[in-house]
């Protein structure tokens, strides 16, 4: 059954140009929590600390909270782009990802062979892959652009390609950020059907977002993050309160 289970999480970032051992000294003294020296002896930023949650299916999340907070290094994290170097993180589901327009695109390949590669990657033959192919580039609207290099797309045409390479197939656990709800204007005009289609029959969904209303009107549970750490978490009327 589909369901998001983390234990202890963390994770951090290695700042590798604080090599020197004077500089190394001098920032450690004057920094804040989120900064330390980890086993390894580098210089790390703490973007994630100890986080523990449980979600379960029919759970509609918002993880909200201030710019550095954490709130997309843990989307990140349970789309598996980031690893935890402690704790224990376990997603269970078929995962679909509205996060970084170009994650997981080779900018040399055509907007089809990307499609194409994702579906192989998912499972499918190559004549199911070839066929989601047609879908996706009829729904992005891309025309010929399908089938030119994506380094040569605009941001926008890489949201439409992505958008439509991510909810092609429904998955059982959504993972998105706001920055696609603030997308191409008109193309999202057209995907919001969708969009809302999509949210309401995955099994789980989280959301990355600073926009209350949204949060409100999507969801029935929020986590609030600051520096890293889970300072609030439930029922989205009783963390929003106060805010």
């Amino acid at each position: 059954m589909p369901h998001i289970l983390a234990e202890s999480l963390a994770i951090d970032f290695p700042l590798y140009h604080m090599g020197a051992r004077s500089l190394k000294k001098r920032i450690l003294s004057k920094a804040p929590l989120r900064l330390r020296e980890d086993a390894s002896h580098r210089v790390v930023v703490s973007a994630l600390r100890d986080l523990s949650f449980r979600i379960e299916r029919g759970e509609r999340v918002a993880l909200i909270g201030h710019n550095g907070a954490g709130k997309t290094t843990l989307l990140r994290t349970l789309a598996g782009v980031y690893e935890p170097v402690a704790g224990r993180l376990e997603v269970a589901g078929l995962i679909g990802s509205l996060i970084d327009p170009s994650a997981g695109m080779d900018q040399e390949s055509t907007g089809r062979e990307n499609i194409v590669l994702r579906g192989l990657f998912r499972g499918l033959s190559e004549a199911e892959s070839t066929a989601m192919a047609d879908e996706v580039g009829a729904f992005s609207g891309l025309g010929e652009f399908l089938d030119v290099p994506v380094r040569t797309y605009s941001a926008g045409m890489q949201v439409r390609l992505s958008f439509a390479m991510a909810t092609v197939m429904e998955p059982e656990v959504l993972l998105m950020d706001e920055w696609f709800l603030a997308g191409d204007a008109a193309f999202m005009a057209k995907a919001r059907e969708k969009l809302t289609r999509l949210v309401n029959d995955a099994d789980i969904l989280v959301l990355a977002t600073h926009d209350m209303e949204v949060v409100r009107e999507w969801c029935t549970r929020a986590i609030r993050l600051d520096a890293g750490r889970i300072v609030a978490d439930g029922p989205v009327a009783e963390v929003l309160e106060p805010a």
